[in-house]
């Protein structure tokens, strides 16, 4: 077995999905005893990041010190997880805009495919991307979903501190976003969704985003601005999965995200679009496949209007969850990284 293995990491930031990950998965190797360091970007922060990118893999490939396990993309990984999805097609998601940074993240996409000895993709989108993007055998690609810990919330008390903070009415449901970069993440979506529900209800949107100002004037065009709230960025997340509901995310491209298995195992009904390889993990009436948005408003009125029914998704969700613990995913990372070895 390797004697350490290095996290290469460009930049940390405490909110980032990649970097609950790592956390996460640097916790179960603790308990293995496997050591392990995580290397990031050493660079002054005004640069942009097309530069970034660049001296970034100069850094990490240049003198490699062992053994990579890389989840940013970079020309000399021994795994590369692509938790970032493929660039390629998530280009094709969007309007093209002239953007140094993307003919640099292609080329290092390709290094990193082509170079890893195995590639780790969360979902079979991911890996099917892969495949059709860069013709890579698919024997190289192993599916390993993201991994969850449960933790134990109390979720009256949670919707009690919650409506207190921001002096609501604790008997009304509420429906949750979570997360930063509002366009690829479908915040206009999400609140033309809401527009359109008859149910009174309370919606949160935790996160940030350069443009905050124009979804909150948007909100205020769809006469939502009274029951709906823009956080910001918090550290006490967790209370709002817990004092939540419904966990509506639009998404317009996500390999998988996070942030809906967080909901699932805080009891919510979770839904998003088949753009989020997370949905792969969902019954197939929570998975919003077109922009008609009819049908999602729909189910989402009966989650509010039938008690019942919501207990039953949230209880299924909740099951689901629990499958998807951090030990598996460790277990089966660490069966890779092993397999990697041999291959040295």
């Amino acid at each position: 077995m390797i004697d350490k293995i290095y996290f290469i990491r460009q930049k940390y930031t405490p909110f980032g999905g990649a970097e609950r990950y790592l956390k996460r998965l640097a916790k179960e190797l603790e308990k293995l005893n496997i050591e392990y360091e995580i290397i990031n970007l050493k660079a002054f922060k005004f640069l942009p990041s097309w530069i970034k990118a660049i001296l970034f893999n100069i850094q990490v490939c240049k003198r490699k010190k062992g053994f990579y396990f890389s989840l940013d993309r970079i020309s000399c990984p021994d795994i590369y997880r692509a938790g970032d999805g493929v660039h390629r097609a998530f280009l094709k998601t969007k309007k093209r805009k002239l953007n140094p940074l993307n003919p640099i993240y292609l080329y290092l996409e390709k290094r990193a495919f082509k170079n890893a000895k195995y590639i780790i993709a969360n979902s079979n989108m991911v890996k099917r991307e892969i495949i059709d993007e860069y013709k890579i055998d698919p024997k190289k690609i192993e599916v390993i979903y993201n991994g969850i810990e449960i933790e134990n919330f109390d979720e009256k008390k949670a919707k009690e501190k919650i409506a207190k903070q921001f002096n609501l009415d604790s008997s009304k449901k509420i429906i949750l976003f979570v997360g930063s970069g509002f366009e690829r993440k479908g915040v206009f979506e999400f609140l033309e969704i809401c527009s359109h529900i008859k149910t009174p209800f309370y919606a949160f949107i935790v996160g940030k985003d350069k443009n905050m100002k124009k979804y909150q004037t948007l909100a205020k065009k769809m006469n939502l601005l009274n029951h709906i709230f823009f956080t910001g960025e918090r550290k006490d997340v967790k209370e709002f999965y817990a004092a939540s509901d419904i966990f509506l995310f639009p998404t317009k491209y996500e390999p998988f995200s996070n942030v809906v298995l967080e909901a699932m195992s805080f009891k919510n009904a979770v839904i998003t679009t088949i753009y989020n390889g997370a949905s792969e993990i969902l019954k197939e009436e929570f998975i919003i496949r077109n922009s008609n948005n009819k049908k999602i408003v729909e189910r989402i009125e009966k989650l509010l209007n039938d008690e019942n029914y919501l207990k039953d998704v949230k209880n299924h969700n909740f099951e689901v969850a629990k499958k998807f613990s951090m030990e598996k995913n460790a277990k089966l990372t660490i069966q890779l990284v092993k397999k990697a070895v041999k291959k040295r």
